[in-house]
């Protein structure tokens, strides 16, 4: 049974949230005050995804209703935010950390997945790395975006997504910020009782510790961790860490430590923050998570003197 579970139920196991009943309950910036476009991505594939933009509130005024409306409204220059939530997830399920990010003042694109939200089509591992693909391509096209920092960031299978996405873009973003993601999803199911003796039959793969060493050693990564995490152990983001912390140093490239302090450590680029009671979902909420989300974000706007710039 179990043999059958994992090879023909695989997607079904992966992607729960994309085989939901329709119509669906999707949150929308709305609800949260935000100022947003609903965006529709087509990918290479010819499946329109339809995503959420969101603009800082800086330079224009509000409405009675707390939302400006496009015409009015101006993209930050301090960069843009692509965001791509977890597999039980739909987009509107993460707007609680992209107000953080537009509180900071950064644009945000919310990524829907093939199958999530109100998005056409079905999910799959090359179906997502399409829909990864289309997102950036549709802020590189925009001849403003595309003139500002482009930081990837994601939360569990999303930050598979945005880790593979990086290794194959990696001059065309500026930073990566994961939370809470796996070595690759055999080693996710490895650890499962019964089933686990049959990982090797994973198909739907997201080997993001084959993808990690791919990243150029000068783009900074961010890595948030909760110690309690029990749907996917601490030990993959620590496994992911260590990955992270030898980009270039076996071929002599630039390499630098920078801070040692408690729960947080910071080799080269890298940056890996532990949470000590932070939980799969609610790691985000942990004391210190923001801040260390703000600092790592003013490093980039403020790059140490005599660091190489990021893509070189």
């Amino acid at each position: 049974m179990c043999p059958q579970l994992l090879r023909h139920g695989q997607i079904f196991l992966v992607y729960p949230a994309a085989f939901l009943e329709r119509p669906r309950a999707v949150t929308t910036p709305r609800q949260w005050g935000l100022p947003y476009k609903d965006v529709e991505i087509q990918t290479s594939d010819n499946v329109k995804l339809r995503c959420y933009f969101l603009w800082p509130r800086s330079t224009t005024g509000s409405s009675s209703k707390g939302l400006e409306t496009q015409s009015k409204l101006s993209t930050s220059r301090l960069g843009t935010v692509i965001m791509f939530h977890g597999n039980a997830m739909n987009l509107g399920d993460f707007l609680h950390s992209a107000s953080t990010y537009h509180a900071l003042k950064y644009n945000v694109l919310l990524v829907s997945y093939r199958g999530y939200g109100n998005s056409d089509g079905l999910p799959s591992e090359k179906g997502l790395q399409r829909d990864a693909q289309a997102a950036l391509d549709y802020v590189l096209d925009d001849p403003k975006l595309s003139q500002v920092p482009i930081i990837l960031c994601g939360l569990s299978l999303g930050g598979a997504v945005a880790i593979d996405l990086a290794s194959r873009n990696p001059s065309k973003i500026t930073a990566l910020i994961v939370e809470n993601t796996f070595k690759s999803l055999p080693d996710v199911v490895h650890d499962w009782p019964l089933i686990g003796y049959f990982s090797f039959l994973c198909h739907q793969r997201w080997d993001s510790a084959s993808k990690i060493p791919l990243l150029p050693p000068d783009l900074p990564v961010l890595m948030m961790s909760g110690a309690m995490d029990k749907v996917v152990p601490q030990k993959h983001m620590i496994a992911l860490r260590d990955l992270a912390h030898r980009r270039g140093r076996e071929k002599g490239r630039w390499w630098r430590k920078t801070k040692d302090v408690e729960n947080e450590i910071a080799v080269g680029n890298t940056t890996f923050v532990s949470l000590p009671f932070g939980h799969h979902g609610d790691t985000f909420t942990q004391v210190h998570y923001w801040s260390a989300v703000e600092s790592f974000l003013a490093d980039i706007q403020n790059p140490i003197p005599g660091s190489p710039p990021s893509g070189t």
